[in-house]
């Protein structure tokens, strides 16, 4: 369908100022949502707010102060998650629509078959006329088991579930030449894929998220190589949703889509760059091919110098060059230990087959 969209409404859209649930803008959005979904649009909501609602609804416990970020956190999410999604259960309801609650983890996607698994829930759910609410599960994300912020988590599931564009409600009307409370700063209308826009943001994360700008900016930047339009735009303008479907005229930054689309495998290996378990490491001919225009070169044991880290076949693997740097990520085809007998061995199968391997170009 090329009307499949991805939202991901931030925290500080769904937070008041006091730290609690917005349940009014909760509302009016979700009657955009409704009246997208009336058009035609097939609509994937990844939501934040589960810590505010929770939190508003333990205010008067005693001895939260005492809990650990950590603790208070899952507490709250444990609590706010139920709020959260009755809460949108009951205004979808009113519009006579079904909505019904995805909590994802990283592992979800670091390993293909649950990848799959999870597409393929979400598929069911859409083709039933059931709008998917997607979060973080909190309760037992922890540490180096969380998502860098809820933007990473809507860029994965847009690739995942082959969207047509990612709308990314913020507080703002979207990416700036400046800092946003500079009056001399501007908004930026569009930025193709060439552009790179990182050297304007300022840096901090929002004040009730995880996330701020800078991961807006590189988590739009990937998904709009993918093939997939990225909006940022200021989810507390009232009709937001509305209007940039409709094509009215309101602030907003959009990334240009790449004209090639990857392939659905090839997006998985791009967005699970995060969870690689290891290196390879290439020497200068290796690079050179895998990074020349037009693709198609598979990684052999001939071209890798040294590997690093604990894996598995199939785990994803960085790919470096001699001096370090980053090219891209593939699904390994053997353990590390294989792949350290087979170093610079010719003859061999590929470490990585070219279907496998992403290249940051």
């Amino acid at each position: 369908m090329d009307k499949r969209i991805v939202v991901k409404i931030g925290s500080n859209v769904l937070t008041r100022h006091d730290g609690l649930l917005d349940i009014t803008r909760l509302s009016a959005l979700v009657d955009q949502l409704a009246q997208l979904r009336r058009e035609g649009y097939e609509l994937i909501v990844v939501s934040s707010g589960a810590v505010a609602a929770g939190r508003g609804e333990l205010k008067d416990v005693e001895g939260l102060g005492r809990l650990d970020p950590v603790s208070s956190r899952q507490l709250f999410s444990a609590v706010g998650q139920a709020k959260l999604i009755n809460r949108y259960y009951d205004f979808f309801r009113e519009h006579g629509m079904n909505c019904g609650q995805v909590l994802a983890t990283k592992e979800n996607f670091d390993r293909r078959l649950h990848y799959l698994n999870q597409k393929n829930c979400m598929d069911t759910m859409l083709s039933h006329g059931v709008i998917p609410i997607v979060n973080e599960n909190d309760t037992v994300s922890v540490t180096e088991l969380m998502f860098t912020d809820n933007d990473e988590l809507s860029g994965l599931i847009a690739a995942m579930m082959d969207a047509n564009r990612l709308i990314i409600l913020s507080n703002i009307d979207g990416m700036y030449t400046g800092d946003p409370a500079d009056p001399e700063s501007k908004l930026i209308a569009r930025i193709g894929l060439d552009d790179d826009p990182t050297s304007f943001i300022a840096a901090g994360k929002s004040s009730h998220g995880r996330g701020g700008m800078t991961s807006k900016c590189r988590i739009a930047r990937l998904v709009a190589s993918d093939g997939i339009e990225v909006v940022i735009a200021n989810g507390k303008r009232d009709g937001v949703l509305t209007a940039l479907c409709s094509g009215a005229d309101i602030p907003h930054t959009v990334f240009e889509a790449a004209t090639k689309p990857s392939s659905s495998l090839k997006k998985w290996i791009a967005h699970s760059s995060s969870f690689a378990k290891g290196s390879l490491k290439v020497n200068e001919g290796a690079a050179e091919a895998l990074c020349r225009p037009g693709g198609g070169v598979s990684l052999l044991p001939v071209g890798v110098e040294a590997v690093a880290g604990d894996f598995d076949a199939d785990d994803i693997v960085t790919v470096v060059t001699p001096e370090g740097t980053t090219i891209g990520w593939g699904r390994v085809s053997v353990d590390a230990r294989t792949a350290t007998s087979l170093l610079g061995k010719s003859g061999e199968r590929p470490l990585i087959h070219a279907d496998y391997i992403y290249i940051n170009n």
